[in-house]
């Protein structure tokens, strides 16, 4: 379970340190996001995380 809180404090920690440096570039990266397929958007999340369950389950 402290894996897991870690974890997300590094998730949000490198989210937000890219807000902070790149805030125009994120904009128009959200922007950009909206010319995107819903099932596109669903299956690279999908490939994500899967990818990074079998990182964790390699590394565990």
């Amino acid at each position: 379970m402290r894996e897991l809180v870690i974890a997300f404090g590094l998730f949000l920690f490198i989210e937000g340190i890219i807000y902070a440096l790149f805030p125009a570039k994120m904009k128009s990266m959200l922007k950009k996001l909206e010319l995107v397929k819903d099932s596109q958007l669903r299956s690279f999340g999908l490939i994500f995380a899967v990818t990074g369950f079998v990182i964790i389950y390699y590394i565990k």
